[in-house]
């Protein structure tokens, strides 16, 4: 039989006749205002803390994996960081040494050309 207003009110009003108004009200104030089917119980209550309890655990182990992911990805940005520093310092390092190598050039240039036009001017003041 379905717990209906109409059911409970018929058994309020039974209660009222057998013992009297305050005490029907304080009884029908104790029972629930739904069926019982509705009601949880502490096994219900157990259940439920019991499958929190799992679906948590199964969060954590979800945040733990993005956690290891998260590791390895910074590793390889790392990684990377460490190649591109290494490839730039070794081009710098060519240029560097393209750069001396043609500064010794010049310098070694201005030399020949100085000691030429030193040669040409003694040669020209001997002859005169």
């Amino acid at each position: 039989m379905a717990l209906d207003e109409r059911a409970r009110h018929e058994l309020f009003l039974r209660l009222e006749q057998m013992l009297g108004s305050e005490s029907a009200e304080t009884l029908m104030e104790m029972m629930p205002p739904v069926g019982w089917a509705d009601v949880a119980t502490k096994r219900d209550l157990d259940t439920l803390e019991e499958r929190m309890h799992l679906r948590f655990e199964l969060v954590d182990q979800r945040f733990e994996m993005l956690d290891q992911r998260f590791e390895t990805l910074d590793q390889r940005f790392e990684t990377s960081e460490h190649k591109l520093m290494a490839a730039f310092r070794a081009e710098l390092l060519a240029q560097s040494n393209v750069i001396t190598a043609q500064t010794r050039t010049l310098v070694m240039a201005n030399i020949g050309a100085m000691l030429t036009v030193a040669t040409l001017a003694f040669g020209a003041a001997r002859l005169t």
